[in-house]
């Protein structure tokens, strides 16, 4: 019987859900989107498996051990070392397994589900003033299953620890599917296990025995890492459980095991008080990274919370990032390395002293020539996130070569690291290779990212080359060859060299004590294939023979695009985080539904497709179903990996070569049924609202029953607007009277034009066509570069920076700054861009007027009103929300509280569509319809976006208002 027979028998006995046949698209997608990690490495998986209990997880174990196949357990999938990827079974226990248990805040601990994010959970933990203590850079998505099965530190892992250390019991499925608890044993209990007549009794005198074997005893003490060097996670943890000055606890072997022993259902974690509340960062300036590494050694006397490197290429790249530029406030010249030094107290007298003394001894001894001190809160967050954001900003770099994880977890002694890091940078240059260096200076562990062309013959023999290398270092420095992120498949094949082959020997005997048919996780750690086989770049395309409309030579091509995703998985955080991105994975927690699922889909085929059309599949149109396009993606990713653009460009292609679906057209060609419409208003609006004509409606066009059609007005807001006197005023401003406003917003559109001639402005409506926003929502490329084109040539000699064009609807105007530059044609393209930087929503026009002192206070009420503000995803991935809230605050007694909220759900035509009715609902109740549910009747709801008052009135049946219907109102009339 074949597997694919044996699979579908497994599904029909499966709670949860399976996806493993070959010919079906739906499943295809799935195992293509989980043949990846955070790593180099890609192989397509047997079968993904999202198990809903216990039971699942049980069949699957039966299932695995009788069919000789191999689960990966997967939580967030941020690896580095390839651990969740492989050729068996992916279980991916993020879905279900997500629950908070318990807390104990008297004594300290708390017990969660496998799948709980740790950030989530301080999150929650928070009002009891306690939180879990080891914080990854990926903390707002990595879980604490995953975190168990690297072991993971963090940044303040000097102070808080390692997941080890905070790990107090642990419930486990063995390979014959009994469940265990692992836990600090006494004497007694110890050797109670030692006589059970079970698997579990079975494996403790299987550890026994090796443990107590004076040989393996003196091997494992002379093969481990020296014991000062706190990140020692290289292979099983056999030293660890050695340690008899502390009580037996399996978790202390569990934790770094990588998933290979068991699965994990439960965890009893430790947890610790919140920190002092005052926080400042002395972020020493240096010109040279060795000098910095002794900057470190000074900087641990001092004790501090973290000491963490930041390098110039990291820096470089913040320049100009949509995102990161605004974090850059704390530089100095031009550093080659910055060490961040916290100290944390209850007084900002108590930190300022610490940080006054390490400076003195800095000077002292001549290192470093800047040292600014950064406090408070959000002030301190925007500097971390530098150095969070390290991977994915050196993912920037232009062309093939690209930083690769390799040597980035080796970790020695501080005091070891000026001279490590000299000797690294002698083999690199010895290798003619560039590197950035970031991360845990203070624990003697730097992400060290050689830049590698795994496209090549060279690049592939320096990769192996370099960790060949870089682990004779490691040897000379008793070091670590992995500190916390694993050996995964990566560093596997290097582990007898660093520890000795009679450990090796050791840790293949652990494996199979626990897991003697490799039902768990085979080929990680022990037993791994070759470290430069099964890579994402073993098949290469030339990427200049992929024709694009979009032009995408910033990116440098779309494939490019597509390979800048790093895997990092920022695009898997969740609505307690915050953020926009990714809102439909927000929504329903499916892998395939995140930012990093479609980059890798569009890789994939882009790479290895035998179509004539690359973009010729049904996998990418199912990956790119639920993308709203929200373009959260653009600017939280710190990759900047542009979705909704690849979006647009893929479903031109996939029309090109199937056609173009009849409700597509018909939502593209929006603006011509709102023209056809507003002929006959009367009419059409009676249809459209009438509960029969407009069901048979949305039942013909695959609209959602729930929700309403929009009504046009009456009047177009061109026409009303021509039909207004000139006024005297003297700077004039062009306002753009794109298809929503014209058609359906018009009230809208009058009131900003009667703003504006109130605050003194001439407004002139051009004669424009429309942004072409609906038409690259559906994908019709080629209709909007047209509309493009003939827009940048009759506003492009108008439109200046002292006559702007000013837009009232979010996602048209900003099309002119993000898409037209792009999409034109060549000999435009410069225009456009010079367009584009003058095409301001109102809101920014209006603040930028209100600073330059151009409008006063006292034209507006000095009556209180309080309003929430829902910011449209377009204003959030450009970084105008603030914008919107400093001109509703500007009345004197207008208080302005911006809602949390990622996107509304709505995102256009989306929300509409019947198949994504569901979706739209579930985005908007993550944040946005919660909040507002609580807000009362004295608040007004602002929102720019029309999209984003529609769902506000289908969901809440509460009106909302645009911006400057609110400032309006507020404006003392004459």
């Amino acid at each position: 019987m074949s597997l694919q027979i044996k699979l579908a028998a497994l599904a029909e006995s499966f709670t949860g859900d399976l996806f493993y046949d070959e010919k079906n698209t739906a499943h295809q997608t799935m195992r293509m989107a989980y043949s990846t990690d955070a790593s180099v490495y890609q192989e397509l998986p047997l079968a993904v498996c999202i198990p809903q209990n216990i039971n699942d997880l049980k069949t699957l174990i039966r299932f695995a051990r009788e069919n000789q196949t191999t689960l990966i357990p997967r939580t967030a999938g941020t690896s580095l070392a390839g651990q969740v990827v492989g050729s068996g079974i992916v279980v991916d226990i993020s879905r279900y397994f997500n629950q908070i248990l318990e807390v104990n805040e008297k004594e300290g601990w708390a017990r969660v589900q496998p799948g709980v994010i740790r950030d989530d959970l301080n999150a929650y933990l928070k009002p009891f003033g306690l939180m879990f203590g080891p914080e990854t850079s990926t903390a707002s998505r990595a879980m604490i299953g995953g975190m168990i099965g690297n072991n993971s530190s963090g940044l303040h892992s000097i102070v808080w620890g390692d997941t080890r250390h905070n790990l107090l019991e642990a419930n486990v499925i063995l390979d014959d599917e009994s469940e265990v608890t692992f836990k600090e044993l006494s004497e007694g209990d110890y050797f109670a296990k030692l006589s059970e007549k079970s698997r579990e009794g079975e494996i403790y005198r299987s550890l026994n025995e090796l443990l107590t074997n004076k040989d393996n005893q003196e091997a494992i003490h002379a093969g481990y890492p020296k014991s000062e060097i706190t990140r020692r996670n290289t292979g099983y943890a056999l030293d660890m459980l050695s340690d008899v000055s502390e009580p037996f606890n399996l978790c202390r072997l569990l934790a770094g095991s990588e998933g290979t022993i068991g699965i994990i259902t439960e965890a009893k974690i430790k947890l610790m008080p919140l920190p002092p509340k005052e926080i400042g960062l002395l972020c020493v300036h240096f010109e040279d990274m060795v000098e910095c590494m002794r900057g470190n050694v000074v900087a641990l006397r001092n004790n501090p919370e973290a000491s963490e490197l930041v390098d110039k290429y990291i820096l470089d790249f913040t320049v100009g990032h949509p995102t990161y530029q605004y974090n850059r406030f704390f530089i100095e010249g031009d550093p080659q390395a910055l060490l961040i030094v916290e100290f944390r107290g209850d007084t900002q007298e108590e930190i300022a002293d610490k940080a006054e003394k390490l400076v003195a001894e800095l000077m002292a001894e001549g290192l470093g020539y800047a040292f600014p001190w950064i406090t408070g809160v959000e002030k301190t967050n925007l500097v971390w996130d530098v150095r969070k954001a390290g991977l994915g900003l050196i993912r920037n770099l232009p062309g093939d070569s690209q930083p690769v994880n390799l040597i980035e977890d080796c970790a020695v002694s501080p005091e070891d690291l000026p001279a490590y890091v000299s000797d690294i940078q002698k083999l690199l240059q010895e290798e003619n290779v560039h590197a950035s260096y970031y991360a845990h200076a203070g624990a003697g562990e730097l992400h060290i990212e050689p830049f590698i062309n795994l496209k090549t013959a060279e690049g592939r023999r320096q990769f192996r080359s370099i960790l060949e290398k870089t682990t004779d270092l490691v040897l000379k420095y008793n070091g670590s060859l992995s500190g916390e992120h694993g050996d995964g498949r990566l560093r596997g094949e290097f582990i007898g060299k660093v520890l000795g082959e009679k450990v090796y020997e050791l840790l293949l005997q652990t494996k199979s004590i626990f897991d003697p048919n490799n039902v768990f996780n085979a080929k990680k750690i022990v037993n791994t294939p070759p470290m430069d086989t099964h890579l994402r770049y073993d098949h290469v395309t030339d990427a200049s023979q992929i024709k694009t409309y979009f032009d995408f030579t910033k990116n440098e091509s779309i494939l490019r695009l597509a390979e800048k995703c790093s895997g990092s998985g920022d695009c898997r955080k969740t609505e307690i985080t915050g953020g926009t991105m990714c809102p439909s994975f927000m929504a329903t927690r499916d892998e395939k539904d995140t930012t990093r699922a479609r980059a890798n889909m569009l890789r994939q085929f882009l790479t290895n497709s035998t179509e004539q059309n690359r973009f010729n599949h049904e996998e990418i149109k199912d990956v790119m179903d639920l993308c709203l396009s929200c373009k959260g993606c653009k600017t939280e990713c710190p990759s900047s990996v542009d979705i909704a653009k690849m979006k647009a460009e893929f479903l031109q292609h996939y029309y090109d070569a199937n056609g173009s679906p009849f409700r597509a057209k018909l939502i593209a060609n929006f603006t011509e049924s709102q023209k056809l419409g507003s002929l006959v208003a009367p009419i059409y609006n009676f249809f459209a609202t009438n509960s029969f004509t407009s069901g048979i409606i949305k039942s013909v066009v695959g609209f959602a029953p729930g929700r309403s059609l929009p009504k046009v007005h009456g009047t177009t807001f061109s026409k009303w607007a021509s039909k207004q006197k000139k006024s005297r005023n003297k700077k004039k401003v062009f306002l753009f009277s794109d298809e929503f406003t014209n058609y359906n917003d018009t009230e809208v559109g009058i009131t900003a034009y009667k703003l504006l001639t109130a605050l003194g402005y001439d407004v002139v409506v051009p004669k424009l066509k429309e942004s072409g926003r609906t038409y690259l929502s559906k994908g019709f490329v080629k209709k909007a570069k047209a509309l493009a084109n003939e827009n940048v040539a009759l506003a492009s000699q108008k439109v200046t920076a002292e006559s702007p064009l000013l837009g009232i609807e979010p996602s048209a105007i900003i099309t002119f700054r993000d898409e037209y530059p792009d999409l034109v044609d060549a000999d435009k393209r410069e225009q456009a861009r010079l367009l584009g930087e003058n095409a301001l929503m109102i809101d920014e026009f209006l603040v930028r007027e209100i600073k330059a002192g151009r409008i006063h206070p006292e034209q507006f009420t000095a009556e209180p009103q309080k309003i929430k503000l829902h910011g449209h995803c377009y204003q959030k991935a450009f970084k105008l929300v603030d914008t919107t809230r400093e001109l509703l605050s500007f009345p004197s007694n207008y208080e302005v509280e911006v809602i949390p909220s990622g996107c509304c759900g709505m995102a256009g035509s989306f929300g509409y569509e019947k198949e994504h009715f569901e979706v739209s609902q579930k985005v908007a109740e993550l944040v946005l319809f919660p909040t507002l549910r609580k807000t009362g009747d004295d608040y007004l709801i602002a929102a720019a976006g029309t999209s984003c008052r529609h769902q506000i009135k289908d969901g809440l049946h509460r009106p909302s208002f645009h911006p400057v219907e609110i400032i309006y109102e507020a404006l003392i009339k004459k």
